[in-house]
């Protein structure tokens, strides 16, 4: 007769000294030789897009290929950060060569401080400028395009002729300082629009009082603008970059031997 002690019955089966792994899950086949289906290739028909790699560079580079083209482009208000760049860059192309410059001025404002820099710049300079104004001109910035030697504006063009706004914060004979300034600064910029347009100081004061705004066609009429931009030519290295010849160029007419190279006037400089 055999006998088991407590606990152990049933018995149980002797286990080896290792525990046995369990199966995991089952394992998916991997690709096998089958056929993938064939990518289509780009259509003939449509172009690939071409985009800015370092969106943050574009800008700077942007404007110096205008620079190399001799085009300066001023927009927006023109403040004392902004004056000193348009300054430099006015400078740089004086300097560079004998081409005139032509000065894009797009939705311009200025503080009276800064468009007296720019005018002072403008009065120096060895090459003409020709000044193109687009959108709204107001403000201190109409006595910036009228410092140009040629001023031509885009079909589109306001010009807005205003009191700039000026604040002052301090002791009563430091605003009474400042306002005596303004009104120096403010005499200029009425000087200037004088001198430009052929009207008198007081009157060119009283429309600027009104807030009178001019048209392109009333713009000329009124001698703030000569015309209206015209087309430029065709692309080219040309001294100016604005489709003209270069200077001194010789062009061959049809038949004949080159000539000089013709002035486009004032409508379009080069050179």
């Amino acid at each position: 007769m055999i006998t088991f002690g407590a606990g152990s019955f049933p018995p149980q089966p002797p286990f080896p000294p290792w525990q046995p792994e369990r199966p995991g899950p089952p394992e998916r086949p991997g690709p096998g030789p089958y056929p993938q289906p064939s990518r289509p290739g780009p259509s003939p028909a449509v172009q690939p897009t071409r985009i800015w790699v370092e969106q943050g560079e574009w800008p700077g580079r942007l404007y110096e290929r205008l620079l190399n083209q001799r085009i300066v482009m001023a927009y927006g208000c023109l403040d004392g950060e902004s004056a000193t760049r348009l300054c430099a860059q006015l400078l740089i192309l004086d300097a560079e060569g004998d081409g005139p410059i032509r000065l894009e001025l797009q939705n311009l404002d200025a503080d009276l401080p800064a468009a007296l820099t720019v005018i002072g710049v403008l009065d120096t300079l060895r090459v003409p400028v020709t000044a193109y104004a687009g959108g709204r001109t107001s403000g201190p910035g109409l006595a910036v395009l009228a410092t140009a030697r040629h001023r031509r504006a885009y079909p589109n063009a306001f010009f807005a002729m205003s009191e700039p706004s000026v604040s002052f914060d301090g002791p009563v004979t430091a605003v009474a300082i400042h306002e005596e300034q303004v009104r120096v600064m403010l005499d200029e910029v009425y000087e200037r629009l004088a001198e430009s347009t052929g009207h008198e100081v007081d009157e060119v004061r009283d429309d600027a009082r009104r807030g009178r705004l001019l048209t392109v066609e009333q713009a000329i009429d009124y001698g703030l603008v000569e015309g209206l931009a015209e087309a430029r030519g065709p692309a080219g290295r040309g001294t100016v970059g604005l489709g003209g010849p270069a200077a001194g160029r010789e062009t061959a007419g049809p038949g004949g031997p080159p000539g000089p190279a013709e002035s486009s006037g004032p409508a379009a400089p080069a050179g």
